[in-house]
């Protein structure tokens, strides 16, 4: 693909902070951060922002913190922890962000490899946390915490009140009024920005260096495919740890100079969602799927004539929305038919959903149901995929706006090429690839070929259309003893889209026949069970009910016919399944902190449960260790019931139709 031309004077803003102090001449008083504190927003200008980076990035100077050192950034998203980010870039020091909810271990051993000598928190749970493993890190220096209630008692030369440092830093600036200016003017394009640890699903995190380089011509070239702009406003609330966040509430704000808004907690984001209406958003499917389920359930509970209304309109929806989304050709009488619905129900679901003012919605890191995708595509919600990875500061492919499609990731993303290796891998490479992995070269030669093409590790093929299709991590892609292509992240994505399923493990590679642990939707499966007036006491006693099983098989049989017509996947339908007796949680081991299933951990903690479902037992009794909020540990101990599930004849001869690339993939496996 052609690089994006770059203008004489977007060649010298290559660092942040070079942005940071553009916006301050050109734009100072536009909004820069929002924040909801106490139920009010506070807006903070990009002049404003900027005085407090200054503050807040000479405060680090007095602190000891210079060129190259790294600091590390650990709470939810806060206006103050985005500008402390901003702040160490203008010193020339490295950011690196944690995921909040970790647990202190976890945090230990990235701020071990990290070396990072200060850290900025956002709260006493990340101090206690720190504080915690402080002996195992003799390169931590300073701990800063931006909120301090609770901390008022905590005595430790090594802790700090961010007001404090900010009053260190105007001090300094007072006594060299140039130093700050100097820091930034010192950094450049090939400089180290960013350190982002990668989830580890497979074993210890790893941490992805990006230079300012790919970070920014990034950000500019994705903020350039989709015409944004300095008027945009985006609700930032996933973690910030996540290079997506970084790309679309961070270095597409600083390069275009929008305005993010931090929500006031987790639990009030899609409150203040509604409040803001984002005009640019992004979510993983599972964000996507609880709104769907959410709307599912308030219908359910309305009038009869509401409910007929709703369902009339999304017959209409389905049938012309997503033509008139696209600029197609539609009957006079259809748009006159969606206008309407627009008024009565479209216009209502998207306010109520906080849509009212998207012009863009982005998914990715899971697939996405197709129904799940029409619904928001028929009622004018540009919602598009993307695929991409921390090694490529996320874009690697993106849909174009004519040509969305379900199950494609569409094509390579501006300046990006991409390909598929002999075994079925796909590589890429361009502007958004990584610098290096942090004290790994032996990890960078094995990803990062002479050419510059990154290995992904992911199995997939270009359609038709010229459309990439991911199939699943290639080292997972396998086969059943009879030789049929197994393939257990398409066949668990089909089963997430079903609403009343969270989240699901299969099996099967080596093995006769598929078979699948299940996690069920609680929120879903509660409402679902209450209505047919179920009691239960929590997630372990509905998961074990009767009903709840049949209902499961239902959707594992619908998932199965489904199969049956597709060439590669007929042989591996889901023959036996268990719910779990409890749900699958990142504090266990189970799940990444960005819910991606470690598969090899889980196959070794309940490796009773897999063999059960394989020797032809109808219950099996675990007994697992589980972590709670607390630190605390526990056991839970269940016998779960196995169910058989129906399987289809294929309907097609699976000897035709993409034998070579079925081959392939399992070679790169």
């Amino acid at each position: 693909m052609q690089k994006p031309e770059i203008s004489p004077d977007e060649k010298a803003l290559d660092t942040f902070p070079k942005y940071l102090l553009h916006h301050d001449r050109v734009r100072p008083a536009h909004p820069s951060l929002r924040e909801k504190d106490l139920g009010i927003w506070q807006t903070l200008s990009w002049h404003e922002v900027a005085r407090e980076v200054h503050a807040l990035a000479l405060g680090f100077v007095t602190l000891g913190l210079a060129r190259g050192d790294r600091l590390a950034i650990i709470g939810d998203n806060r206006p103050r922890l985005y500008m402390s980010m901003l702040a160490a870039q203008c010193v020339g020091a490295i950011p690196v962000p944690l995921y909040q909810d970790a647990i202190a271990s976890e945090m230990a051993f990235v701020l071990a490899d990290a070396g990072a000598r200060i850290a900025v928190v956002e709260d006493q749970e990340q101090v206690d946390k720190l504080l915690e493993v402080m002996a195992q890190l003799p390169a931590l220096e300073h701990i800063i915490y931006d909120d301090g209630r609770g901390l008022r008692n905590y005595s430790n030369e090594r802790l700090h009140d961010i007001a404090e440092i900010l009053g260190r830093g105007r001090v300094l600036g007072d006594e060299f009024p140039e130093r700050f200016n100097e820091m930034v003017a010192t950094g450049k394009g090939e400089d180290m920005a960013i350190i982002l640890y990668t989830s580890g699903t497979t074993g210890t995190p790893k941490g992805v260096v990006h230079s300012y380089d790919s970070m920014v011509q990034t950000a500019r070239n994705a903020a350039r495919l989709e015409g944004l702009t300095e008027h945009e406003e985006v609700l930032a609330y996933l973690p910030m740890a996540w290079v997506g966040d970084n790309l679309f509430s961070y270095a597409q704000s600083l390069v275009t100079g929008f305005c993010v808004a931090c929500p006031e907690s987790s639990d009030t984001v899609m409150t203040d969602l509604r409040e803001i209406g984002p005009t640019y958003y992004f979510a993983p499917p599972r964000v996507f799927e609880n709104l769907l389920t959410q709307i599912t359930i308030r219908m359910e509970d309305a009038s009869p004539i509401k409910h007929r209304l709703f369902h009339y309109f999304m017959d209409h929806a389905r049938r012309v929305g997503t033509d008139i989304l696209e600029g197609r050709q539609v009957a006079f009488w259809d748009r006159v038919g969606y206008r309407l619905g627009e008024m009565l129900v479209y216009g209502p679901v998207k306010n109520v959903l906080g849509f009212s003012r998207l012009k863009l919605a982005y998914t990715a890191g899971e697939a996405i149901g197709p129904e799940l995708f029409d619904f928001f595509r028929a009622i004018g919600i540009n919602i598009k995929q993307l695929y991409g990875q921390t090694e490529a500061y996320v874009m690697v492919c993106v849909q174009a706006n004519d040509k969305v499609r379900p199950d494609t990731v569409g094509v390579a993303a501006p300046g990006v090429e991409v390909k598929i290796s002999d075994s079925g891998e796909v590589l890429f490479r361009g502007p958004g690839t990584f610098h290096s992995y942090w004290k790994r070269e032996d990890a960078t030669r094995e990803t990062r070929t002479a050419e510059g093409w990154v290995h992904t590790g992911d199995a997939g093929f270009f359609d038709d259309d010229g459309q990439l299709r991911i199939i699943d991590r290639a080292k997972d892609v396998g086969r059943l003893s009879d030789g049929s292509l197994f393939v257990p992240k398409y066949l668990e994505n089909k089963l997430k889209f079903f609403p009343h399923i969270k989240e699901v493990v299969a099996f099967g590679d080596g093995c006769d026949f598929a078979t699948a642990f299940i996690n069920i939707d609680l929120s879903a499966v509660g409402s679902w069970a209450e209505k047919r007036g179920m009691a239960y006491t929590g997630y372990t006693d509905l998961a074990a009910q009767a009903p709840v099983y049949e209902l499961l098989r239902e959707c594992v049989e619908s998932m199965n016919r489904s199969l049956a017509a597709d060439p590669r996947l007929s042989g591996s339908q889901i023959k036996r399944f268990l719910i779990l007796h409890k749900e699958l949680d990142a504090d266990d081991g189970e799940l990444t902190r960005t819910r991606k299933v470690k598969r090899k951990f889980i196959a070794e903690r309940y490796a009773s449960l897999i063999a059960a479902l394989y020797d032809g037992s109808s219950a099996s009794t675990i007994d697992a260790e589980v972590k709670f909020e607390d630190g605390r540990s526990g056991h839970i101990r269940a016998t779960l019931k196995i169910m058989d599930v129906a399987s289809f004849p294929a309907t097609v001869k699976t000897a035709v139709a993409n034998t070579g690339k079925t081959r392939d993939i399992r070679e790169a496996a």
